[in-house]
């Protein structure tokens, strides 16, 4: 069963989640990559909730159905104090699965700003030394069509599919609409654009200083995961490795057939790799 749930932050911005599982001791939080949603998560998160866990899958400020900050606020730290906020409202310590924006949000609560908030962390398809050529591809199918949007659900659909293009499109256009509104005939992606065009340098500009993430992967003691997609681009098999020898904590798991949205390319295999880590937790 999927409950519908808020937040309240300090700063007043309302934060959606999804809820799967019963009221179980051990909770997990999915934290999904800069332009996703919450949706992204559902099928690991069902698997997770099943397996005992109580999961939590949560819309970042700007994305999905949550709050967009009205001055444009994306600052990395302004997302860890978010996370610190459902952590506390939740009242445990969970476990949090992080992708993209949502890992790298993840080192920076746990390495600096809340030191042991979570009991283990995964890291989907980041490290703080991520590969330039796969940020700017990245960043670039973000702002291509963030003021225009979309004539229609194909055309968002090809844009997407042009982007992922070890991935066969999808027979139905309709799993976009959790990603996409229309409003005046036309389709817009469902994030705030200035969160990649940042107002007053507020964007999260953290995600370039890998000194400082590189600093707070290494503070973290509780044990991490860094799962890569064996086509990504962003996370190189020399990035991922030498995370892995940096950082005492950290184990890593190559998926294969998979790129830098992992749980989309084979949530299959992601899945295993998330729960066996889950259950070797105490």
């Amino acid at each position: 069963m999927v409950s519908r749930e808020t937040f309240r932050t300090a700063e007043g911005l309302t934060l959606v989640a999804d809820r799967r599982g019963d009221d179980a001791e051990r909770h997990v939080v999915f934290l999904h990559g800069g332009g996703q949603t919450r949706h992204s998560w559902g099928g690991t998160a069902a698997a997770v909730a099943a397996r005992g866990w109580t999961s939590w899958t949560v819309d970042a400020r700007g994305h999905g159905e949550s709050d967009w900050h009205p001055d444009g606020d994306y600052r990395l730290a302004e997302f860890a104090a978010d996370v610190a906020h459902v952590i506390e409202e939740i009242g445990a310590r969970p476990a949090i699965v992080g992708a993209s924006l949502g890992g790298l949000t993840s080192l920076l609560l746990l390495g600096r700003d809340a030191p042991g908030a979570a009991s283990g962390l995964v890291l989907v398809d980041i490290v703080p030394n991520m590969e330039k050529r796969g940020a700017d591809r990245i960043a670039e199918f973000m702002m291509a069509n963030a003021e225009t949007g979309f004539a229609s659900l194909e055309e968002a659909a090809d844009a997407v599919a042009a982007y992922n293009h070890h991935r066969d499109r999808p027979p139905s256009v309709d799993g976009l609409r959790k990603n996409l509104r229309e409003r005046d005939g036309r389709w817009y992606w469902h994030w705030d654009p200035k969160f990649i065009s940042p107002v007053a340098e507020r964007g999260p500009s953290e995600i370039n200083d890998p000194s400082l993430l590189m600093d707070c992967s290494k503070a973290i003691a509780e044990p991490i995961m860094l799962v890569r997609g064996r086509m990504s681009d962003v996370v190189s098999p020399e990035g991922a490795a030498a995370f892995v020898e940096e950082v005492p904590s950290a184990e890593f798991v190559d998926v294969s057939e998979a790129g830098h949205m992992v749980a989309g390319d084979r949530n299959d295999a992601f899945t295993d790799a998330v729960v066996g880590f889950l259950d070797g937790l105490d």
